[in-house]
């Protein structure tokens, strides 16, 4: 992803001034650039690389960001480019795993305008959105909500009900969904491929992560840099779906599952006894066995026969590098 001026979304899809109740120019100013730096021995520098690039939403007036959590995840530089194109400092003010958010600090003076948090429920398919990103209406899209619906992602994640919209904004993460009352109502966090009825053709969306989720977390997460909740167990493991089973993608190299010697191919068939079906079920079933630290009876087939182990899950955050003052 990146945030270059260099490109822009084709005029026919940027938000136009007149198509909405609001000021969009004002409400798009809020929308910043954000480039962080990773240490080479982080954690997630494996799979999400040292530098990394999107976009944050200014939803204070003190200079609170809120980005999507794997841009600044263990990131020891933070640098923002602000809609006037300066760019400043920020530091990591903390993440979400539950919820996938993250919030930054702006370390210097400013004077952008903050959006709003909406009612990210009032959010229904077809409501009309802007996905909106740094730069202005060029690096934006007129966009329509066309989904809502539960997501699984394959790195242990889950949202009950997650927005999803079309056509795409090309440079995702971090964007800002705002909704027709000028509100911020979701944050930018994937891109996916979904059929059209009519061929064999595909047709890409943008998944968004409610700020309904941020309201109940957010002062938390402003003076802890966490949510106050009891961790869930994480086991460090990278799961699909094939022909209705969960297979084992990969494993995180230095976490819980690697060390139960869980492998690549391994198709589970069961956590705790209870038979797994689909990623959100097995993600369900190992979260309900309780806290992070917890002992995960799983069965897996392997080499044409099953194989039972044991993962003693972890606390995902003790396994990362902690935000540290730019």
């Amino acid at each position: 992803m990146t945030t270059s001026i260099e490109w822009r979304v084709p005029p026919e899809v940027e938000p136009r001034e007149d198509a909405y109740g609001f000021d969009v120019e004002r409400a798009l100013s809020a929308i910043v650039g954000i480039r962080t730096v990773v240490p080479v021995d982080a954690f997630t520098a494996e799979i999400l690389g040292t530098e990394r690039t999107g976009n944050g939403v200014v939803i204070r007036s003190d200079g609170v960001i809120l980005t999507i959590g794997y841009l600044v995840t263990e990131a020891d530089e933070v640098w923002l480019t602000l809609a006037d194109g300066a760019t400043v400092p920020g530091h990591v003010l903390g993440y979400d795993q539950e919820t996938g958010f993250g919030l930054v600090q702006v370390l210097a003076r400013m004077s952008l305008p903050a959006l709003k948090l909406g009612d990210s429920a009032t959010a229904k398919p077809g409501t009309n959105v802007i996905a909106a990103g740094a730069g202005g209406a060029e690096h934006s899209v007129a966009a329509r909500v066309i989904a809502r619906q539960e997501f699984a992602g394959y790195w242990e994640y889950l949202l009950d009900e997650a927005i999803f919209t079309a056509p795409a904004h090309p440079f995702w993460g971090g964007t800002g969904l705002i909704g027709p009352d000028g509100r911020l109502i979701g944050i930018g966090s994937l891109q996916l491929e979904q059929a059209t009825e009519e061929d064999d053709d595909t047709v890409p969306l943008n998944m968004y992560v409610p700020t309904d989720l941020l309201k109940p977390i957010l002062d938390d997460m402003l003076t802890r840099g966490q949510a106050n909740r009891p961790p869930r167990p994480w086991l460090g493991l990278y799961a699909t779906e094939v022909d209705d089973r969960v297979v084992i993608a990969g494993v995180a190299s230095r976490g819980p599952a690697a060390k139960a010697e869980l492998r690549r191919g391994d198709v589970v068939l069961s956590v705790g006894g209870m038979k797994v079906s689909g990623l959100a079920g097995l993600f369900r079933k190992v979260w309900s066995m309780g806290r992070a630290g917890v002992t995960v009876p799983m069965t897996v087939y392997r080499d044409g026969e099953p194989v039972e182990l044991t993962v003693t899950s972890g606390d995902r955050n003790r396994f990362l590098k902690g935000p540290s003052l730019h």
